[in-house]
């Protein structure tokens, strides 16, 4: 049985890249019960990436959406749906006659949720494109780059999961509760660009008052200050370092044997003297060894961890930051809740007569 705060919500994922599976899957995480609509004779976006993660806790469907009889099925299922995600290129859901029109026709209490880079409308609508570049045309990818060197990428964590996955999956659970509380449905018009240049507000503020520097590795957080940015160990390891508060930099100096006077923090000429300290410091000890030196101290420093490193690190294990799921090592549901926690569970298939069935129950409870 489901468990989670999402228990007894019924949501229905088209086949998707990119943000769509993982705002499924964290819902599904959280307790909602997921149905996911599989490509007939075709390879599903994510089944070379398996179903252990990014396909976890969901029953999966498999239809040709261009025959009438599965289009209206699936319509039959829509209407026991309290929610729809998508992530096509905009229109291509209604030419398949299951666009928000058709779908709140027959569900006037539905949230349809969309996700795209671009937005559904406006010049760019229509063009394909990835999380590097929804992140390059807000200024995001500028932000992060180093000076004079081509910009880094950040993994597709910024455009594809933080702008995209965690907007939709907001997105989402607002529209659920507003059809609660009104009994009416919407569209949720979920776009990369837009999240990003929400995620961005900080340094939009910054620079709006002249604190930010429209220029990489010139400011506070983006490397250039030597108290937030990373160092080079003796074994070829690194520490990442963010001791940002004038009591953290004082601590900070004292785990690198320097005295508390040389510098003054927040005088930028200082800077350079100061990162060339740091660094050769950082370079007398390991990694680990600099763990253990900082070790129950806020100087703000940590290693910079491997993927696998982490997932077997004494503090994330404390936390249950992990879980082990058919063999895999993957994040537990997230966040945590201490009345309605969520849950990992397994995939499955099922036919859409069967989910018909399944929904047309009254939701235990």
């Amino acid at each position: 049985m489901a468990q989670g705060p999402l228990a007894g919500i019924r949501l229905i994922e088209m086949d998707a890249i990119g943000p769509v599976p993982l705002c499924s899957m964290i819902l599904s995480g959280l307790g909602a019960d997921v149905i996911r609509i599989g490509r007939h004779g075709g390879q599903s976006a994510w089944s070379d990436v398996g179903e252990a993660v990014l396909l976890r806790g969901r029953r999966n469907i498999t239809l040709n959406l261009k025959s009438p009889d599965d289009r209206d099925r699936l319509l039959a299922l829509i209407e026991r749906a309290d929610g729809l995600i998508e992530g096509a290129r905009p229109g291509v859901m209604e030419r398949l006659g299951l666009g928000p029109q058709d779908c709140l026709q027959r569900n006037p209490r539905l949230v349809y949720g969309r996700m795209t880079g671009w937005g559904q409308e406006g010049p760019l609508s229509l063009t394909a494109g990835h999380d590097i570049n929804y992140i390059a045309m807000t200024g995001a990818l500028h932000a992060i780059g180093q000076a004079g060197q081509v910009p880094t990428v950040p993994l597709n964590l910024v455009g594809d999961y933080g702008g995209g996955t965690m907007f939709l999956a907001l997105g989402m659970v607002s529209g659920l509760l507003c059809a609660k509380t009104t009994g009416q449905g919407q569209v949720v018009d979920a776009a990369m660009i837009d999240g990003v240049a929400t995620l961005l507000s900080l340094f939009h503020a910054y620079l709006g008052t002249g604190r930010w520097q429209d220029r990489p590795a010139s400011n506070l957080l983006d490397g250039s200050a030597p108290f937030y940015r990373c160092y080079a160990c003796k074994d070829g390891g690194h520490v990442a370092v963010g001791a940002l508060e004038p009591q953290f930099f004082a601590l900070l100096l004292s785990g690198l044997d320097i005295p508390a006077d040389r510098y003054d923090q927040n005088d930028q000429a200082q800077w350079p003297a100061m990162t060339a300290d740091f660094s050769a410091a950082f370079l007398r000890e390991t990694r680990d060894e600099w763990e253990r030196r900082f070790a129950g101290t806020d100087a703000c420093v940590s290693p910079v961890l491997s993927l696998r490193e982490a997932q077997v690190h004494p503090a994330n294990t404390a936390r249950h930051v992990f879980a082990d799921h058919a063999g895999v090592p993957q994040a537990a549901p997230a966040p945590r809740f201490s009345a309605t926690p969520g849950q990992v569970s397994d995939s499955s298939t099922m036919m859409i007569d069967e989910a018909i069935a399944d929904w047309s129950r009254p939701i235990a409870g």
